[in-house]
């Protein structure tokens, strides 16, 4: 192990001096993503800043018609919310079939959204749900803020604070996940609200989390799985690897759209 320093701010102001003194620092939250890469030396930081001891950055709150969820929240702590379950069902329901126990009792909202894997939940639930990333600078929109695999709007010096979502009880989420590691192989996020229809795919583009235009077209003029049967998601852009070929995923994706609607459409 090579050495490092790490440091553990009370405060996101003093997080974010630190952040801004060293640009090899990285930020900790659960470290499910972080530490890999670190034993593979895929990263070699010069600091760890531990955001867990910043009470501002954890919970969840409900106030009128939005959702908001802190940045260092854990996956188990979204899906024990009663507040959350009774506004946003479909969303609190997300956490129960990422990782393991031991990883729902440490990963963080915040940790998955800022790494955006490529076969993460929360990334497709921000994306269908119109979410907003709050960071220490700045509000990000979804569709503004995921930018490819592993790759964000977020600037080296900004720090994820909470992720705002609008209050949507037509949703649901559906997925098709590696026995192993939990991770989707495809997954699939529909949800019907104020702005309409929207659709989120992952685990099956090859550039991360992505929307299907053509559902949420059938979707919006008529909210049941038949509205979406015979529309074929293209292969092309798909992930192909040892789990599944472009043209499977391209086919779950149409199943799973369609238990997601029908799931969503029930309530």
């Amino acid at each position: 192990m090579y050495a490092f320093n790490v440091e553990r701010p009370a405060t996101l102001k003093d997080a974010v001096a630190l952040l801004g003194k060293d640009s090899e620092a990285k930020l900790l939250a659960g470290g499910h993503s972080l530490i890999p890469v670190m034993k593979l030396r895929l990263a070699n930081p010069s600091m760890l800043i531990d955001l867990s001891k910043i009470a501002e950055l954890s919970g969840v709150k409900v106030e009128g018609d939005t959702v908001t969820i802190g940045a260092t929240t854990t996956h188990q702590m979204v899906a024990n919310s009663k507040e959350l379950l009774a506004a946003m069902p479909a969303l609190a329901a997300v956490p129960a079939s990422i990782g393991d126990p031991h990883v729902r009792q440490a990963g963080t909202i915040g940790g998955s959204v800022a790494n955006n894997d490529p076969n993460a939940d929360y990334p497709a639930a921000c994306l269908a749900l119109g979410a907003t990333i709050i960071t220490s600078k700045r509000k990000i929109e979804a569709d503004a803020y995921f930018k490819g695999m592993f790759e964000t709007a977020l600037g080296a010096d900004e720090i994820i604070t909470a992720i705002s979502f609008p209050v949507t009880k037509t949703a649901n989420y559906q997925k098709f996940k590696h026995p192993a590691s939990g991770f989707a192989l495809v997954g699939v996020f529909v949800a019907k609200g104020k702005s309409g229809v929207r659709v989120a795919v992952t685990g099956a583009g090859a550039n991360g989390v992505f929307r299907v235009k053509a559902f949420e077209d059938a979707l919006s003029k008529d909210f049941s799985a038949k509205a979406i049967e015979n529309i074929k998601v293209p292969a092309d852009g798909l992930n192909t690897d040892i789990h599944a070929p472009a043209d499977y995923r391209a086919h779950l994706i149409g199943v799973l759209a369609k238990r997601a609607v029908m799931a969503a459409a029930k309530g």
